[in-house]
Protein backbone atom coordinates (compact mmCIF):
# COMPACT_ATOMS: atom_id res chain seq x y z
CA UNK A 1 0.00 0.00 0.00
CA UNK A 2 0.84 3.77 -0.50
CA UNK A 3 1.65 6.28 1.96
CA UNK A 4 -0.83 9.37 1.84
CA UNK A 5 2.51 11.36 1.13
CA UNK A 6 4.14 9.33 -1.85
CA UNK A 7 0.37 9.88 -3.40
CA UNK A 8 0.63 13.25 -3.01
CA UNK A 9 3.86 13.73 -4.07
CA UNK A 10 2.60 11.37 -7.05
CA UNK A 11 -0.13 13.76 -8.07
CA UNK A 12 2.16 16.36 -7.46
CA UNK A 13 4.90 15.35 -9.83
CA UNK A 14 1.98 14.47 -12.82
CA UNK A 15 0.26 17.99 -12.01
CA UNK A 16 1.29 21.20 -14.57
CA UNK A 17 4.20 23.33 -12.99
CA UNK A 18 2.81 26.46 -11.58
CA UNK A 19 3.74 29.50 -13.29
CA UNK A 20 7.00 31.36 -12.05
CA UNK A 21 5.04 34.31 -10.91
CA UNK A 22 2.74 32.20 -8.84
CA UNK A 23 6.55 30.40 -7.34
CA UNK A 24 7.96 33.71 -6.52
CA UNK A 25 4.10 34.46 -4.44
CA UNK A 26 4.93 31.43 -2.98
CA UNK A 27 8.66 32.23 -1.81
CA UNK A 28 7.47 35.44 -0.88
CA UNK A 29 4.59 34.01 1.66
CA UNK A 30 6.55 31.23 3.31
CA UNK A 31 9.18 34.05 3.99
CA UNK A 32 6.78 36.92 5.03
CA UNK A 33 3.95 35.68 6.64
CA UNK A 34 3.14 33.63 9.63
CA UNK A 35 0.38 31.03 8.23
CA UNK A 36 1.88 30.31 4.85
CA UNK A 37 0.05 26.86 4.97
CA UNK A 38 -3.27 28.88 4.24
CA UNK A 39 -1.50 29.36 1.10
CA UNK A 40 -3.97 26.68 -1.70
CA UNK A 41 -0.29 25.65 -3.44
CA UNK A 42 0.57 24.22 -6.30
CA UNK A 43 -1.69 21.20 -6.67
CA UNK A 44 -4.51 22.81 -5.48
CA UNK A 45 -4.11 25.95 -7.33
CA UNK A 46 -3.85 23.87 -10.67
CA UNK A 47 -6.86 22.57 -10.08
CA UNK A 48 -8.39 25.69 -9.25
CA UNK A 49 -7.49 27.04 -12.65
CA UNK A 50 -8.46 23.98 -14.25
CA UNK A 51 -11.98 24.24 -13.21
CA UNK A 52 -11.78 28.08 -13.80
CA UNK A 53 -10.90 27.13 -17.53
CA UNK A 54 -13.45 24.44 -18.11
CA UNK A 55 -16.26 27.02 -17.06
CA UNK A 56 -14.76 30.60 -18.23
CA UNK A 57 -16.46 32.56 -15.70
CA UNK A 58 -17.72 36.23 -16.49
CA UNK A 59 -17.52 36.52 -12.76
CA UNK A 60 -15.80 34.76 -10.05
CA UNK A 61 -15.88 35.84 -6.36
CA UNK A 62 -13.46 34.68 -4.03
CA UNK A 63 -13.78 35.28 -0.03
CA UNK A 64 -10.54 34.69 1.54
CA UNK A 65 -8.00 36.55 -0.73
CA UNK A 66 -4.38 35.99 1.84
CA UNK A 67 -1.75 36.79 0.06
CA UNK A 68 -3.08 36.39 -3.85
CA UNK A 69 -2.42 32.69 -4.92
CA UNK A 70 -5.53 31.10 -5.35
CA UNK A 71 -7.13 34.87 -6.96
CA UNK A 72 -4.56 34.05 -9.70
CA UNK A 73 -5.34 30.73 -10.44
CA UNK A 74 -8.99 31.43 -10.67
CA UNK A 75 -8.26 34.02 -12.87
CA UNK A 76 -6.43 32.17 -15.41
CA UNK A 77 -9.78 31.01 -16.66
CA UNK A 78 -11.44 34.16 -16.73
CA UNK A 79 -13.72 34.94 -20.10
CA UNK A 80 -12.21 37.71 -22.11
CA UNK A 81 -14.36 40.48 -20.60
CA UNK A 82 -13.91 38.55 -17.19
CA UNK A 83 -13.82 40.24 -13.47
CA UNK A 84 -12.69 38.50 -10.14
CA UNK A 85 -13.94 40.32 -6.89
CA UNK A 86 -11.67 38.81 -3.82
CA UNK A 87 -12.64 40.05 -0.35
CA UNK A 88 -10.08 40.06 2.76
CA UNK A 89 -10.14 40.82 5.98
CA UNK A 90 -6.54 41.80 6.98
CA UNK A 91 -5.23 45.02 5.66
CA UNK A 92 -2.21 44.20 5.99
CA UNK A 93 -2.10 41.97 2.80
CA UNK A 94 -3.92 44.95 0.47
CA UNK A 95 -0.28 45.71 -1.07
CA UNK A 96 1.09 42.08 -1.62
CA UNK A 97 -2.05 41.61 -3.40
CA UNK A 98 -2.20 44.27 -5.53
CA UNK A 99 1.56 44.13 -6.39
CA UNK A 100 1.11 40.44 -7.89
CA UNK A 101 -1.97 41.32 -9.47
CA UNK A 102 -0.40 44.05 -11.43
CA UNK A 103 2.61 42.10 -12.05
CA UNK A 104 0.28 39.54 -13.77
CA UNK A 105 -1.17 41.52 -15.86
CA UNK A 106 -4.73 41.90 -14.29
CA UNK A 107 -5.13 45.15 -13.30
CA UNK A 108 -8.70 46.17 -13.73
CA UNK A 109 -10.01 42.60 -13.90
CA UNK A 110 -9.38 41.74 -10.21
CA UNK A 111 -10.75 43.90 -7.74
CA UNK A 112 -9.95 43.58 -3.84
CA UNK A 113 -11.92 44.33 -1.21
CA UNK A 114 -10.52 44.71 2.80
CA UNK A 115 -13.33 44.14 4.98
CA UNK A 116 -15.89 41.36 6.25
CA UNK A 117 -16.74 39.28 3.77
CA UNK A 118 -20.42 39.34 5.04
CA UNK A 119 -20.67 42.76 5.30
CA UNK A 120 -19.15 43.01 1.64
CA UNK A 121 -21.32 40.11 -0.16
CA UNK A 122 -24.54 42.45 -0.06
CA UNK A 123 -22.64 45.23 -1.52
CA UNK A 124 -21.67 43.55 -4.92
CA UNK A 125 -24.65 43.23 -7.23
CA UNK A 126 -23.29 40.54 -9.85
CA UNK A 127 -24.93 37.23 -11.09
CA UNK A 128 -21.59 34.85 -10.27
CA UNK A 129 -20.35 31.99 -12.36
CA UNK A 130 -18.02 30.36 -10.02
CA UNK A 131 -17.64 31.61 -5.76
CA UNK A 132 -14.64 30.25 -4.22
CA UNK A 133 -15.00 30.15 -0.24
CA UNK A 134 -11.83 30.26 2.09
CA UNK A 135 -12.76 32.41 5.33
CA UNK A 136 -13.82 32.14 8.46
CA UNK A 137 -14.94 28.27 8.78
CA UNK A 138 -17.50 29.24 11.39
CA UNK A 139 -19.27 31.09 9.21
CA UNK A 140 -19.40 28.98 6.08
CA UNK A 141 -23.01 28.60 5.81
CA UNK A 142 -23.45 32.49 6.42
CA UNK A 143 -21.31 32.92 3.47
CA UNK A 144 -22.89 30.23 1.64
CA UNK A 145 -26.58 31.31 1.87
CA UNK A 146 -25.30 35.38 0.93
CA UNK A 147 -23.74 33.69 -2.09
CA UNK A 148 -26.38 31.17 -3.29
CA UNK A 149 -29.16 33.37 -4.43
CA UNK A 150 -26.54 35.60 -6.66
CA UNK A 151 -24.66 32.52 -8.40
CA UNK A 152 -26.73 31.83 -11.77
CA UNK A 153 -28.32 28.79 -12.18
CA UNK A 154 -25.58 25.94 -13.21
CA UNK A 155 -23.39 28.01 -11.55
CA UNK A 156 -19.96 26.89 -8.98
CA UNK A 157 -19.66 27.51 -5.48
CA UNK A 158 -16.07 25.54 -4.03
CA UNK A 159 -15.28 25.57 -0.13
CA UNK A 160 -12.00 25.26 0.98
CA UNK A 161 -10.87 23.20 4.24
CA UNK A 162 -14.32 20.91 4.34
CA UNK A 163 -11.55 18.23 5.78
CA UNK A 164 -10.40 20.33 8.53
CA UNK A 165 -7.28 17.96 8.74
CA UNK A 166 -9.67 15.25 9.49
CA UNK A 167 -11.63 16.13 11.97
CA UNK A 168 -14.34 16.74 9.96
CA UNK A 169 -14.77 12.85 9.68
CA UNK A 170 -17.53 11.16 12.28
CA UNK A 171 -14.62 8.81 13.60
CA UNK A 172 -12.44 12.28 14.78
CA UNK A 173 -13.55 12.35 18.86
CA UNK A 174 -14.48 16.13 18.44
CA UNK A 175 -14.72 18.20 22.06
CA UNK A 176 -16.76 21.02 22.61
CA UNK A 177 -13.94 23.45 22.44
CA UNK A 178 -13.34 22.15 18.53
CA UNK A 179 -15.24 25.32 17.73
CA UNK A 180 -14.35 25.43 13.79
CA UNK A 181 -14.81 21.34 13.10
CA UNK A 182 -17.83 21.26 14.62
CA UNK A 183 -19.18 23.94 12.50
CA UNK A 184 -16.98 22.31 9.35
CA UNK A 185 -18.80 19.07 10.28
CA UNK A 186 -22.05 20.53 10.43
CA UNK A 187 -21.97 22.30 7.16
CA UNK A 188 -20.49 19.47 5.38
CA UNK A 189 -23.71 17.96 6.55
CA UNK A 190 -26.01 21.00 5.74
CA UNK A 191 -24.99 20.98 1.97
CA UNK A 192 -25.18 17.32 1.67
CA UNK A 193 -28.94 17.69 2.90
CA UNK A 194 -29.86 20.96 0.52
CA UNK A 195 -31.77 20.60 -2.08
CA UNK A 196 -30.85 23.62 -4.23
CA UNK A 197 -27.52 22.06 -5.12
CA UNK A 198 -25.63 19.14 -6.29
CA UNK A 199 -22.33 18.26 -4.96
CA UNK A 200 -19.18 16.07 -4.76
CA UNK A 201 -16.59 16.37 -1.79
CA UNK A 202 -13.07 15.97 -3.30
CA UNK A 203 -10.64 14.93 -0.62
CA UNK A 204 -7.54 16.71 -1.76
CA UNK A 205 -5.41 18.45 0.28
CA UNK A 206 -7.66 19.70 3.30
CA UNK A 207 -10.79 19.05 1.77
CA UNK A 208 -12.74 20.69 -1.14
CA UNK A 209 -16.23 21.00 -1.78
CA UNK A 210 -17.45 21.42 -5.34
CA UNK A 211 -21.41 22.59 -5.29
CA UNK A 212 -23.41 23.17 -8.63
CA UNK A 213 -26.75 25.45 -8.30
CA UNK A 214 -29.41 23.59 -9.83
Amino acid sequence: MYHADELQQYADDHTSPEPPLLGRLVRETHLQTLMPRMLSGHYQGRLLSMLSQMVQPRRVLELGTFTGYSALCLAEGLAPDGELHTVEQNPELRSRVERYVEQAGLGGRVHLYIGDAEQVIPTLAETWDMVFIDADKIRNRVYYELVLPQVRMGGFILIDNVLWSGKALPSYPLKPADKDAHAVRDFNDFVQQDERVENVFLPIRDGLFLVRKR
